[in-house]
């Protein structure tokens, strides 16, 4: 089903969770045993107000997670969907996650909606900064502003460049594919419903099942995106 649909869209997006970059090994920081995270509330640790009022501690968490993106990198299924970007096959990818193997493997119209740890910027000036600065502890700008990573923290908006080609790409998609998303944190995810919304074929790939399921013209559980994106690049090639 999923390949002839994929043979004969004109349009497919495809969107991306926490699934797609643990199968490159990277943990999932929710639900991780990470030591500062387990200490502490999510909605304290990973805000703005942990920015501006315990820089140590934030600095210290994200840290390790920018420590964690770097030892880990894509895997099969991102360097397959970045040669399905080239080859036409696909369109965009649309991700919640914020390790930046996406465009690592390749793939160049990636929305990110929950920013990148793969870049910084000064809280103060709005500087960038690599990410490197991190992994060398090096957490102010050359004005003395705290540099943080392009992510969002809880109680900021999505950002609106990413959350617009999100929403265009969506409503374009005549074939909209979730991979590893549990599709629970909002507004996020709400493009799958909204591509349904406008026509598109809804395919549903995740270990665990989704409160979408039952939206979705084929669902497939048990089974990793990597496996199944081999499988279907070996068809259709």
């Amino acid at each position: 089903m999923l390949q002839d649909w994929l043979m004969s869209s004109q349009y497919t997006v495809v969107f991306t969770g926490a699934g797609m970059s643990t199968e490159s090994g990277l943990p999932d920081f929710r639900s991780s045993n990470n030591g500062l995270w387990r200490k502490n509330n999510s909605s304290q640790i990973a805000s703005t107000k942990a920015l501006n009022e315990n820089v140590k501690e934030f600095t210290a968490f994200y840290r390790e997670r920018v420590l964690g993106v770097k030892e880990f990198g894509p895997h099969k299924g991102h360097y397959i969907l970045a040669k399905w970007e080239q080859q036409g096959i696909i369109r965009s990818i649309i991700t919640q996650n914020v390790d930046g193997f996406h465009q690592e493997a390749g793939s160049t119209r990636v929305a990110e909606l929950h920013g990148t740890l793969q870049k910084l910027h000064c809280q103060k000036c709005g500087r960038e900064y690599s990410s490197e600065n991190y992994v060398n502890k090096d957490y102010y700008c050359e004005c003395g502003g705290v540099l943080r990573p392009n992510i969002v923290l809880f109680g900021e908006v999505l950002p609106q460049d990413a959350f617009q080609l999100a929403m265009e790409e969506t409503e374009k998609a005549d074939l909209f594919i979730v991979l590893g998303s549990s599709l629970t944190v909002t507004p996020a995810n709400q493009f799958p419903l909204i591509a349904k919304g406008s026509g598109a074929k809804l395919v549903i790939v995740n270990m665990e099942p989704t409160p979408y399921d039952k939206f979705a013209d084929q669902v497939i559980h048990d089974k990793k995106i990597g496996e199944i994106l081999t499988e279907l690049d070996q068809k259709i090639q």
